[in-house]
């Protein structure tokens, strides 16, 4: 017997689709062929380039910027208010994820922090400042592993 338990696909445009069950906030920016896992919380003003992947069980805080080519793995959490609740958007420090970023799952990436272009972050790690580009970074906090060069030669 063939049972399809699979979440149901909505679409965001002509080529992007989240899951059910998810939320999207308000005033979401959305590229071509993204796709956000279901459990997914999106918050507000977030925006999200072309050929992204945001896994499953994921929480973007608003104003997160996302860049084009970024994966993101599942349970990954963005936060943006560093001494929450502040209640006050004018206090809140987002966060930019620039293209080709690898974002392993269970992280946390904490506010204010910029993931640099081609960075990757090691599951289960926390994020308290930024990454530069094309380096790998892993552990609790988060500290300098390799080159991208050398991450992608093991892969």
């Amino acid at each position: 017997m063939d049972h399809d338990i699979g979440g149901e696909q909505i679409s965001l445009s002509e080529t992007s689709c989240a899951y059910r069950p998810c939320y999207i906030g308000k005033n979401l920016r959305i590229g071509e062929h993204v796709s956000i896992g279901s459990m997914c919380h999106i918050g507000r003003n977030v925006a999200i380039g072309n050929n992204s992947n945001i896994q499953g069980s994921c929480y973007i805080s608003d104003r997160t910027i996302i860049g084009e080519h970024v994966f993101i793995g599942p349970n990954l959490t963005i936060l943006n208010d560093k001494y929450p609740p502040s209640g006050d958007v004018n206090k809140w420090m987002p966060v930019r994820i620039h293209n080709h970023a690898v974002l392993g799952g269970g992280s946390t990436i904490l506010p204010g922090v910029q993931v640099g272009e081609g960075a990757v972050l090691g599951g289960g790690s926390v994020l308290t400042k930024s990454i530069p580009a094309s380096q790998v970074w892993a552990g609790n906090p988060a500290t300098f592993l390799m080159s991208r060069e050398d991450y992608d030669k093991k892969r």
